[in-house]
């Protein structure tokens, strides 16, 4: 490890988190001398507070509904409840796994690995442990952190952040979850599979707002199929304690009572404190402002992942770090088109996107050259075998390319990967349609789509 400034690192990346570690594997395997710094774990957000637990107690909830449900299969089973340490074991075990094999990686490419809270020192170097790291180059990549609103106190207690909830001892007997985005969401589908009673709020007029509106519709169909309440287009107000718990009121008047209230209104970036603003770099609300390539406007210093103002999700920071690592080894980049970025919320049923919305398209095109198609997933066999409702929903610029591709049901998640080769690689209906999909999958229900729109429905009406 270097301990003084005589030795000069190629890039000197400040955030261990999925960005980071992406330009510090890449940049390795590139020939570049790198250094890494992390306060917490590498893996960041994604590995240890996000994208890998929040999942593993989702498919935990998965597994307690088909407990409950067995018997709609021929199956007797007998659900006795949730046991919220094994859970967690679980959830943990996965982690320890993936955190291992990503130290073994980080060891194996020789990339200078120094744990410490690092500090933006000047457009060439960091500060960490009381020693200078000197780079050509200098990477931000320090993330984000769990946000809240005015006057609303996170305790970690009755009022809780994402954080909070990974590790909760308990499964609450009834939570309110504040914000109808991806996080909210997805926690408040877990605890409904726990047995908790869930209400949402949320702002907007529609749960998973940014989604295309037919999407956000028929996630609201199911989540009061399964009991979940929400209470839609009406803003926060204040949340007060109550003897046993917290009340929240609504702007309107309303109020909602709880054992918890989980905040999920979204996450703020990394920024504060850490030298950015001193060594010149351009910021906007917290955020670092970067140009396509992820080049601020200091010609020594790029930045990723959840710190820049782009989609917050592990896989595009991966994508960042990769495209930085592999420019400043003077390869040829392209920059990333974030709309053609695939978009998955876990919860049950899942949500899965790419492109744009139908909105979002008449809005470019004219209403006119927007032509929108949906597929009801009861026409496909492998969605009824898992008694799974939901629609694809392809929107086609009017004799052009599929623009975008919206899912709701069980497993979309998993059928995006083709969705996002669809809009990527412009594809026309009819080429889709040429494609033979696998029989029973539930991949054939993408294909059957495009097959209806080319003009050529198979499994469904014209």
């Amino acid at each position: 490890m270097a301990n003084d400034a005589s030795t000069v690192f190629d890039l000197v990346i400040l955030g261990g988190g999925s960005g980071g570690y992406a330009a510090a594997l890449r940049g390795a395997q590139l020939g570049l001398d790198v250094a890494l710094i992390e306060k917490g774990k590498v893996g960041g957000t994604c590995l240890h507070n996000g994208c890998i637990p929040t999942k593993a107690l989702l498919h935990a909830g998965e597994i307690a509904d088909q407990a409950r449900e067995s018997e709609q299969f021929g199956v007797k089973a007998t659900f006795e409840g949730i046991d919220i340490a094994a859970v967690h074991k679980y959830k943990d075990d996965v982690i320890a796994g993936l955190y291992k094999g990503l130290q073994g990686l980080i060891a194996s490419r020789k990339i200078t690995y120094i744990e410490g809270e690092g500090r933006l020192s000047s457009p060439t170097s960091v500060d960490v442990n009381g020693q200078r790291l000197q780079g050509r180059h200098v990477l931000l990549a320090t993330g984000s952190v769990p946000k809240s609103l005015p006057g609303l106190e996170i305790d970690g207690d009755r009022i809780i952040s994402s954080d909070h909830a990974l590790v909760l001892d308990r499964v609450p007997k009834s939570a309110i979850v504040l914000g109808g985005g991806v996080i909210g969401v997805e926690f408040a589908s877990a605890w409904k599979s726990f047995g908790t009673d869930v209400t949402i709020i949320e702002g907007m007029k529609h749960l998973v707002p940014v989604e295309d509106e037919n999407s956000s519709k028929l996630l609201e169909r199911a989540f009061r199929k399964r009991g979940i309440k929400f209470n839609l287009g009406t803003f926060f107000e204040k949340a007060e304690y109550t003897q046993d718990g917290v009340k929240v009121t609504l702007a309107d008047g309303k109020t909602f009572e709880a054992e918890v209230l989980l905040v999920a209104v979204g996450r703020g970036p990394v920024s504060q404190g850490l030298g950015y603003e001193e060594a010149g770099v351009a910021m906007d609300r917290g955020y670092v402002l970067v140009d396509e390539y992820m080049r601020t406007n200091v010609p020594t210093i790029s930045a990723v992942g959840d710190l820049v103002p782009t989609l917050q999700l592990a896989h595009v920071g991966f994508a960042e770090g990769i495209l930085v690592a592999e420019r400043l080894a003077g390869l040829k980049t392209v920059p990333i088109d974030y709309d053609g970025v695939p978009r998955v919320t876990y919860c049950h049923p899942e949500v899965a996107s790419v492109g744009i919305t139908e909105a979002k398209a008449k809005e470019i095109y004219g209403a006119d050259k927007v032509v929108a198609l949906k597929y009801n997933l009861a026409g496909n066999g492998k969605s009824k075998i898992l008694k799974t409702a939901g629609e694809i929903k392809l929107v086609q610029v009017k004799d052009g390319a599929v623009v975008g591709v919206h899912m709701v049901g069980d497993r979309m998640g998993e059928q995006v990967g083709e969705a996002q080769l669809i809009y990527n690689w412009e594809a026309l209906p009819a080429e889709v349609a040429q494609l033979v999909h696998a029989h029973p999958t539930q991949n054939e229900a993408l294909g059957e789509a495009h097959l209806a729109l080319a003009g050529k429905p198979l499994h469904s009406h014209d």
